[in-house]
């Protein structure tokens, strides 16, 4: 059986021969030539419904919304694998089950739900509208083609095969579609978004998933004589991704020109580096400077032949250019040299480069697309010294924005599908292929790239701060549990009580004393209500009937059983979840000295969360590694690593008190790594922990390359 690299056989288990085994060949061709375009439309979903439901959270009138879309968005990125994979699997066993011999009578297309539990009926019958108006407009639009498509299967089978029997027409298509998100754990308005998104990145193509299955069948025989339905390309996706083209704005910036000075300072350090770029020709040859602008040439048509980022083969430009300058000197018959100020600025660049290419901030991926513009980037400091001198220059900056951009990473094995990558490879590859000798197309990408990721950090700076919410959130809970357990052991610990007391008061009371703290905070009418209602009935079961109070007991029980139903209620709590603890503390009351309820003797503490303790506990406070931690900063970029491989970079976006717990967070804002302050300095020790420097790269570059040609000039 044929499989294509993106899709996944099922269907392994059975000991019979497979059904595709006795489907004919031109099926299995249909079903592979589908399923490739079905997997491009749900990878081209996947990609934008992030930027959807982000549209939806940055859109949200409450939080409330606001959590459930980011929340969302978090969901269907840890899923997305298993959603495309179980959709591939549903698509090829309907293939499979074609091959079936007496399939029975039909069965109508359920209205599955994205979750394992039944919805609403509310939600049901929205979801079921939204898809029947899918449906019909897909039938309406495509519908002949479909048709003939159901035509040509049933003559294909020797079976009349219904519509709702293909597993390219829209009804099962839509069941794949909801039985892989069954996954999900989103609510109705986002299920609604992600079938709208079907509709517009799947379905919106069937005609040409129908056209050329047809096609297909057509060319082997297959009802020839049906007229053909032609596809429609004005809309689709060729029409989506020429919509995103982007215009390019006018953004000429003038340049500098008064960098001469700065680069007469380099270029008295660059003394012991020259004579590298020459070629090899006999000793008589008297040299002859080549012109700044042949130079420039020479460069231009190395620039074609830059390798792509996977080649294997490194590009080695000084030995590139001197292969050139040979061929030259040979031809012409007289030794040709680069100029002393061109050929300083050639080392000075690779120099740049040779520490961007060794700096760990940098991405190894991304090394690979930034090592493609050490030639634009040489051609500009050719023509425009100020480059080495100016903060601001437009091709400086670009190089710094792409840097900063890429520091916070983490690619995986399919990262040229990665947005930014991709961007950064488009940037790279148009200045390969348009730069010649003007560099106002530094400025434009400059300002197209800048814009691109002032986006991405608006994106993430937003769901960075919901993480910071989220995480302080989680901590006032912790700290409100705490607070209330410490309550609860001062009043039980060693006292003697009836076991379904001690357990009502640890088990649901608990809650109510915590959702008054969190909601009202421990100074309110609330708390203080909660505590003396519990002190009241941890009286009530301790008197005997003898007493005075017990005789008064009576009086004070409709109040206190009141502010115990009202207490629950407040919490949410099944009046029926409760409903036999009443029973047993009413038996308690009117009889406490029958021993109606197991008592006990509480001495073991209520403990809600317990803490692992912290390595930072055996460290010296003057311990350099600990210390190292203290001097982190929120923002910082840090890269964690295990036995010398990057395993992930991330940002601290947070410090929780009071157990101060580090948050840190990916480049798009989550939620990656939570560690105390002992296993950082662990991590420090261990040089698995080091932090990144977000300072602009060209200048610690080049900060570097002046300190160690200082070096070379004192002989150190």
């Amino acid at each position: 059986m044929h499989n294509d690299g993106k899709v996944v056989p099922i269907n392994k288990a059975r000991a019979t021969p497979s059904p595709l085994a006795r489907l004919p060949v031109v099926l299995l061709q249909v079903r592979d030539k589908a399923a490739q375009q079905l997997q491009q439309g749900l990878q081209e979903l996947f990609d934008n419904a992030d930027d959807t439901l982000f549209e939806m959270a940055d859109k949200a009138r409450s939080t409330v919304d606001h959590h459930i879309f980011f929340e969302a968005m978090r969901d269907l990125r840890l899923k997305r694998k298993n959603f495309e994979r179980v959709f591939m699997e549903r698509l090829f066993a309907a293939f499979a089950g074609l091959g079936d011999t007496g399939r029975g009578e039909l069965q109508l297309v359920p209205v599955v739900s994205y979750d394992a539990t039944p919805s609403s009926s509310h939600d049901a019958l929205e979801k079921a509208v939204a898809l029947e108006a899918m449906l019909g407009r897909v039938r309406h639009r495509d519908g002949l083609a479909l048709s003939q498509l159901t035509a040509r299967l049933s003559a294909v089978l020797g079976n009349a095969l219904d519509e709702r029997e293909n597993p390219l027409g829209p009804a099962l298509l839509c069941e794949f579609f909801l039985q892989a998100g069954r996954s999900l754990g989103v609510e109705i308005r986002v299920k609604l978004i992600m079938l709208k998104l079907f509709e517009k990145y799947v379905l919106s193509d069937a005609d040409q998933l129908y056209a050329e299955a047809n096609q297909l069948l057509v060319a082997t025989g297959v009802l020839p004589e049906l007229k053909t339905v032609p596809s429609r390309r004005a809309g689709g996706r060729a029409a989506r991704e020429r919509s995103r083209e982007d215009a390019l704005p006018s953004a000429d910036q003038p340049l500098d020109e008064n960098g001469q000075q700065a680069f007469a300072a380099l270029q008295a350090l660059l003394k012991p580096v020259r004579g590298s770029v020459a070629p090899t020709l006999e000793a008589s040859a008297e040299p002859q400077p080549i012109a700044t602008r042949d130079l420039l040439r020479l460069l231009s048509h190395l620039q074609q032949y830059v390798p792509t980022p996977d080649a294997e083969d490194d590009f080695d430009l000084c030995n590139q250019l001197e292969q050139l300058l040979t061929r030259v000197s040979v031809k012409s018959g007289k030794s040709r040299v680069v100029e002393e100020a061109d050929e300083d600025v050639i080392n000075l660049i690779a120099l740049l480069f040779e520490f961007i290419l060794n700096d760990p901030t940098v991405p190894d991926a991304f090394k690979a697309l930034i090592a493609r513009l050490q030639i634009p980037m040489l051609k500009v400091a050719v023509l425009d010294k100020s480059l080495f001198s100016h903060a601001g220059h437009p091709a400086r900056r670009l190089l710094n924005e792409i840097a900063a951009m890429a520091m916070g990473c983490n690619l995986c094995d399919d990262y040229p599908r990665d947005p930014l990558y991709l961007r950064i490879e488009q940037v790279v590859q148009r200045l390969l292929n348009e730069f010649v000798e003007d560099p106002a197309i530094f400025a434009q990408l400059l300002a197209e790239f800048s814009a691109f990721a002032a986006d991405e950090c608006r994106r993430s700076e937003l769901l960075e701060q919901h993480t910071r919410d989220a995480e302080e959130g989680r901590v006032r809970t912790e700290e409100a549990r705490q607070r209330v357990a410490e309550v609860l052991n001062r009043r039980l610990l060693g006292k003697v009580l009836p076991l379904a007391v001690v357990q009502f008061l640890q088990q649901a009371w608990s809650q109510v004393l915590l959702l008054a703290s969190l909601k009202h905070g421990e100074e309110s009418v609330q708390w203080q209500s909660a505590l003396r209602t519990m002190d009241e009935l941890i009286w009530s079961v301790g008197l005997q009937e003898d007493t005075e109070a017990g005789r008064r007991l009576l009086e004070h029980l409709p109040g206190l059983l009141k502010a115990l139903r009202d207490g629950l209620t407040s919490a949410a709590f099944d009046p029926f979840s409760t409903r036999e603890f009443f029973v047993r503390l009413q038996a308690m009351h009117v009889q406490p000295a029958d021993g109606v309820d197991e008592l006990i003797e509480v001495r073991e503490p209520l403990v809600f969360s317990e803490r692992p303790l912290d390595p930072a506990l055996d460290l010296a406070p003057n311990d350099p590694d600990l210390l190292k931690v203290h001097q982190l900063r929120v923002g910082a970029w840090v890269m964690f690593q295990q036995d010398g491989v990057v395993t992930q970079r991330c940002k601290l976006a947070a410090i929780m008190a009071p157990a101060n717990a580090y948050v840190f967070v990916s480049r798009t804002g989550l939620k990656v790594l939570e560690k105390s302050v002992g296993q950082l300095a662990l991590a420090f020790k261990q040089g698995a922990l080091q932090v990144l420097d977000d300072s602009p790269l060209f200048e610690r570059a080049l900060d570097a390359v002046v300190s160690k040609l200082r070096q070379l000039n004192h002989g150190k």
